[in-house]
């Protein structure tokens, strides 16, 4: 009951980076969004989610992993209000970023709460294995019940529905879940603010990369400001009594490849999912419901998969595992690669969609393994907001920098075009992934029991 409850929070969270992607024809129409300004309905979400996940981690190991848990799973549900209810674009936007910081609060706390619950290995994994699952399925379930809630009743739905749900997470957590330790510790400010702001410039960056071009004067002077903070971020970290977050977590070579590798293999997930949406409806004509429904082969083999995965863990260690993953990854964005103008749902999308789905869960439970193995409690929260916030850059950069190519292959009134050589470039990003996780992670020993060689890089 106790897991079954942070999971349905952690769904809840996961589909509400994408629920109302394929409802913002809609959202434009009702509330006068200008083009430019109607990327921001996705925008704002995960500027305000990636850029304090770091803090909302920390916030976690300090003042109990519940108690911050049910203070982000409040506001989020008070900010979903707030937005299906907005009648104007401003408050739109400003409900979206609420629910952002409520999401960057209670989803490190996810995370933390899981590995520390658990009694034993096995557990933890597969503890680890049903987050990734919920976790992975979470966009594709996002878009499949955006789409009928849009199709079927109104987009403001897609965020109403996060209500009842969140009143309930609510009201069981309390009496199902036990509070963490508080490690008594005073907040680095500092840290918070210079991580905060950087990872915002960051992933702002990125996204106006892949609006406005990689040398616009935003794009760099984001990039720069970005630099700047994050550099001072390490300086103040490394001087610290009490940092935000413990550099020696970045210290283990297992974990650094591990965070590489999944931003990379997150971002070519993305990539796909923002390519694909389009491709149903522009080339193949599907609707709102339709489209979301297209989605489903992914959302289940996912979740299949996963299911299995643990008992591979344990088999045989995560770096086979994660290498296969890549691989299949990249074997799938070939297959994207092919479609063009007559390409048919069957098997042309539903193939390589298949093959993507188990590549992806073949990195994500092992990668999270790798990255969560090993770190001590009271650094849970700070590890996972380092994990999700990987993943958010990740999923910027790769939208990013396919769009970018894709825009560079791009023929008006034809969004075939320039689908082959970005899902090229996707290919070859997942075999660079494949190249760090041979690299870094480490094999399984013989006649261990899933014990992983942690060696050490000095930062």
């Amino acid at each position: 009951m106790a897991l079954g409850t942070i999971l349905t929070a952690q769904l809840m969270l996961q589909m509400d980076l994408l629920i109302v992607i394929v409802a913002l024809p809609q959202i434009q129409a009702e509330l006068g969004f200008t083009p430019a300004g109607l990327t921001w309905v996705l925008n704002a979400f995960a500027l305000a989610f990636g850029g304090l996940l770091l803090l909302g981690g920390r916030l976690g190991d300090i003042y109990g992993q519940v108690r911050v848990f049910r203070i982000g799973i409040a506001i989020f549900v008070a900010a979903s209000v707030v937005g299906g209810l907005a009648g104007s674009a401003s408050v739109l936007i400003a409900a979206r970023v609420l629910q952002g910081v409520g999401a960057a609060l209670a989803g490190p706390s996810v995370l933390a709460l899981i590995t520390t619950m658990a009694r034993d290995e096995a557990e933890r994994n597969r503890g680890l294995s049903l987050f990734i699952a919920v976790s992975s399925v979470g966009a594709s379930a996002g878009l499949i019940l955006g789409g009928a809630l849009t199709d079927l009743a109104s987009w403001r739905w897609s965020l109403l529905t996060n209500v009842p749900v969140g009143l309930i997470v609510l009201l069981l957590i309390g009496s199902l879940v036990k509070e963490t330790s508080r490690k008594p510790a005073r907040l680095d400010v500092s840290g918070a603010v210079t991580a905060t702001l950087g990872s915002v410039a960051l992933v702002y960056g990125f996204l106006g990369a892949a609006d406005h071009g990689w040398f616009a004067d935003n794009t760099l002077a984001s990039f720069g400001a970005a630099v700047v903070l994050l550099a001072a971020f390490l300086y103040t970290e490394k001087r610290i009594r009490e940092p935000l977050l413990d550099l020696s977590l970045l210290r283990n070579c297992m974990r650094a490849g591990g965070l590489v590798g999944m931003a990379m293999i997150v971002g070519m997930n993305f990539s796909m999912l923002f390519l694909i949406v389009q491709y149903l409806q522009q080339v193949l004509g599907f609707g709102s419901l339709v489209t979301g429904l297209a989605f489903l082969p992914l959302t289940a083999t996912v979740f299949v998969a996963t299911h299995f995965i643990p008992r591979l863990i344990a088999r045989f260690g995560p770096r086979p595992l994660m290498t296969g993953g890549t691989v299949l990854v990249a074997a799938s964005m070939l297959g994207f690669a092919a479609l063009d103008d007559g390409g048919v749902y069957v098997p042309f999308v539903v193939v390589p969609m298949i093959v993507h789905a188990i590549g992806i869960a073949l990195v994500f439970v092992p990668g999270t393994v790798a990255i969560m193995d090993g770190v001590p409690d009271e650094h849970a929260g700070a590890a996972s907001g380092l994990l999700q916030m990987d993943q958010q850059i990740g999923g910027a950069l790769g939208i990013a920098i396919i769009a970018a190519v894709y825009a560079g292959e791009a023929v008006p009134d034809d969004f075939s075009a320039g689908l082959g050589a970005a899902f090229v470039v996707g290919a070859v990003i997942a075999l660079l992934a494949t190249l760090v996780t041979l690299v870094t992670i480490g094999a399984k020993r013989r006649g261990g029991k899933g014990n992983l060689r942690q060696p050490v890089i000095h930062l």
